[in-house]
């Protein structure tokens, strides 16, 4: 892998001609790269950051599934992202396409998590208004770490017994039986989840997005063409200005482009 953007040393400017930035970096120098911002003096903010895959032509899936146009270092930015985050935020319709599982403690990340006043590993917090989970799955009944449910306050009562039989935190954040985003971010900060990691899906990342409550997106370009009538990594209705973000950073390996942006 090397380093595109921003250029902090000679090693990086020839990386192309087979110099050390070529090989593959460390789990510690993934961690660096992608670390979340310090927090300020006062009670820690929430830090909301997605992470997606797009192929060139703007595929988020295909034949439903983001794997077949992911890479290795792809999954190995993929498992960074989530040691380094508190909470990971995903759609009901991802969990049951992906066939979620809890997150799993990594040794190589125990340490550091510690330090940072983590659990051994992020928990999953599922964002569904009408609880249509199956409940018997190892993310509600045996997770390292308690799985969260996020709904409206006005969800299904048998549903949300089903989920706290399961084993499952259910936290209101939304009236009526919708969530809405940006209580749910603050929900899970109060939760002490501050450093926040989305995997989508795109419906949930464009909600995300109209609530104005993502602070980063952490963007892989697959370097496949799919065609077809897969779905963006966002969707849902158009904000009513585009959202403009930084560059923060560009790695690169095998034709991948590892991006992360910033609110600016």
């Amino acid at each position: 892998m090397r380093r595109l953007f921003p250029l902090t040393d000679v090693t990086d400017e020839t990386a192309a001609t087979g110099g050390a930035a070529g090989r593959e970096w460390s789990l510690a120098e993934l961690a660096a790269a992608y670390a979340y911002p310090e927090p300020g003096p006062e009670r820690p903010a929430p830090w909301l950051r997605g992470n997606m895959v797009s192929t060139l032509d703007g595929a988020a899936q295909h034949e439903g599934r983001s794997q077949p146009i992911s890479c290795p270092a792809d999954m190995r930015v993929f498992g960074v992202l989530r040691a380094l985050a508190d909470a990971v935020v995903v759609g009901a319709e991802t969990v049951r396409q992906e066939g979620y599982r809890p997150a799993r403690a990594r040794a190589e990340f125990a340490a550091a998590r510690e330090a940072a006043g983590q659990g051994p590993a992020p928990a999953i917090a599922v964002v569904s208004a009408s609880l249509d989970l199956d409940f018997s799955l190892p993310l509600f009944t045996s997770p390292l770490v308690r799985t969260l449910v996020l709904t409206g306050a006005g969800a299904d009562p048998e549903r949300v017994a089903a989920a706290e039989k399961a084993g499952a935190r259910v936290v209101a954040a939304g009236e009526g039986a919708g969530v809405d985003p940006g209580r749910a971010v603050r929900a899970l900060a109060e939760l002490g989840h501050t450093r926040l990691l989305t995997e989508g899906g795109p419906r949930l990342l464009g909600q995300l997005i109209a609530a104005d409550v993502l602070d980063e997106l952490c963007l892989t370009v697959s370097p496949m063409l799919t065609a077809g009538d897969a779905q963006r990594i966002a969707g849902g209705p158009s904000v009513t200005l585009p959202r403009r973000f930084t560059l923060s950073s560009m790695l690169e390996e095998d034709g991948f482009l590892f991006t992360r942006y910033r609110r600016t």
